[in-house]
């Protein structure tokens, strides 16, 4: 995976998050992304995974840009998020339907990749019930 960043800023009103960030890591190169508290690292990642737009500058994951190719750069990627993102009210299947369509996972495909991943971790038989159960 390659990763470009050109003067990459967010600002949330008056307040300048990511201020004009550039930086470029190539496919197998190792890169620490370290800074204090309100730094604006995790404002950053979730520009680079297009779960947030950038109020400037662009990016590139795999060569697709952030904003205007945001579905070739989710295929390309993987998040594990700091927080748990399943809505514990919902069952199993429900879950990954709705990360479904968030990741715009075509129609057509969504039932089979939702038993496919359930069978994957063990829990096909599970997929009606609360994931809270």
């Amino acid at each position: 995976m390659t990763i470009t960043v050109e003067k990459l800023s967010r600002s949330f009103g008056d307040i300048q998050a990511v201020k004009g960030i550039d930086l470029h890591v190539e496919r197998g190169e190792t890169f620490g992304f370290l800074g204090p508290n309100g730094a604006g690292k995790s404002t950053t990642i979730k520009m680079l995974c297009t779960l947030l737009r950038p109020t400037s500058g662009r990016a590139w994951i795999n060569g697709y840009d952030i904003e205007r190719e945001a579905s070739q750069v989710r295929q390309g990627i993987g998040i594990v998020f700091q927080d748990p993102t399943l809505d514990e009210y919902l069952t199993a299947e429900q879950n990954l339907y709705y990360h479904c369509m968030i990741y715009h996972t075509p129609r057509k495909t969504r039932a089979a990749r939702i038993r496919d991943v359930l069978q994957l971790v063990g829990l096909d038989e599970r997929r009606k019930d609360i994931v809270k159960t």
